[in-house]
């Protein structure tokens, strides 16, 4: 088993099958999203075709959502996953903010929580998208002065409830709309049946993964996601390499690596991020330069599936350096210009 060509397989970093943003997204399940104007070329860079307006049109049209939860995290997903996700994963993610918040001594009783979302909810009501300058300012009209870092704890809570998403794509800044305005409503799936799909999910896109690379991204326990495993029955199996056991599923994609390609990834990138274990692309010698012990995460480039450097985006033209291996800037032009391509804002 070669874990890196399959891995940049079937996270489609290498011969895309997808045409549409938010069918990438959907492969995912979610991806992580925590770079506002980045995560449009994390899903580009996956995309048989990139198209800045493609993304901008699926985002506006609710076929891609950010919000925030797993982990409590910024992710994307489409708008058919959006409804039976949170089912399965808010519950987990409001523990993890609440941790956050006793770490922070900060505490909103429930008086507080019900009283400021009915503002949060009249305030998009009233437009397409708000931004959180919206929601300070309606906050005001009722006499009530915020700060920041509180009121996006009660957005991310209203957020996990189902009732604020992302609005319109800004060029810069994050934009909130009412889920029930811009995602329509699904019948439920039992949670079994959600469980099982997150899993194939996961290990579609992340494939080889292990057990603990699932429990890591997803923020479920360790026995949900041994029986997300179970679920799938004989459509997965396992493998073991260097003493640890990856699983894949039986129709994984193996055929269609291309030696010698670079990647820019971005920030928080699935390719890094969505696994718990990252020694096999990246040393951990150099793993302060990918990320550091808070996790703050740095664009990467790679080389063959290894991470071998960094690059600055929202230049003309990005600057590169290198901490592994020799590189050739002859070589690096095809993946630089296709990012020269896909419009991002700069400023």
């Amino acid at each position: 088993m070669n874990p890196i060509s399959i891995r940049l397989l079937n996270q489609q970093l290498v011969a895309p099958r997808y045409s549409k943003p938010e069918e990438v997204v959907a492969h995912f399940g979610a991806m992580q999203a925590q770079e506002y104007r980045l995560m449009r070329w994390a899903v580009a860079m996956r995309t048989a075709k990139p198209s800045e307006k493609a993304f901008v049109q699926a985002f506006n049209q609710g076929k891609i959502v950010r919000l925030h939860l797993l982990r409590g995290t910024w992710q994307l997903v489409s708008a058919q996953d959006y409804w039976w996700m949170l089912d399965l994963c808010a519950s987990k993610a409001r523990k993890v903010i609440s941790g956050w918040m006793s770490a922070n001594k900060i505490t909103i009783p429930d008086t507080e929580l019900y009283s400021i979302r009915e503002i949060l909810v009249e305030a998009a009501g009233k437009k397409d998208s708000v931004t959180k300058e919206d929601f300070e300012e309606a906050l005001a009209s009722k006499g009530i002065a915020m700060d920041s870092h509180r009121l996006s704890y009660h957005i991310r809570f209203a957020e996990l409830e189902g009732i604020l998403c992302s609005g319109s794509l800004l060029p810069m800044k994050a934009t909130y709309a009412l889920s029930s305005k811009k995602i329509a409503t699904q019948e439920p799936k039992s949670r079994d049946e959600s469980l099982m799909l997150l899993t194939h999910k996961y290990f579609q896109s992340h494939q080889p993964a292990t057990l603990e690379d699932f429990v890591w991204w997803s923020g479920l326990g360790i026995n949900d996601c041994k029986k997300g495993i179970e679920l799938l029955g004989n459509s997965i199996h396992s493998e073991h390499y260097q003493g640890r056991e990856f699983y894949l599923l039986d129709n994984c994609r193996t055929r269609g690596f291309r030696k010698g390609e670079y990647l820019l990834m971005a920030p928080y990138d699935e390719y890094l991020i969505g696994y718990k274990s990252r020694d096999i692309v990246l040393n951990p010698e150099y793993k302060h330069h990918a990320h550091n012990n808070s996790g703050i995460f740095q664009p990467i480039i790679a080389h063959d599936g290894i991470i071998c450097g960094n690059w600055t985006p929202f230049k003309k033209e990005p600057d590169m350096s290198f901490f592994l291996g020799q590189h050739d800037a002859e070589n690096l032009k095809p993946i630089v210009e296709k990012y020269n391509k896909y419009r991002l804002p700069i400023n």
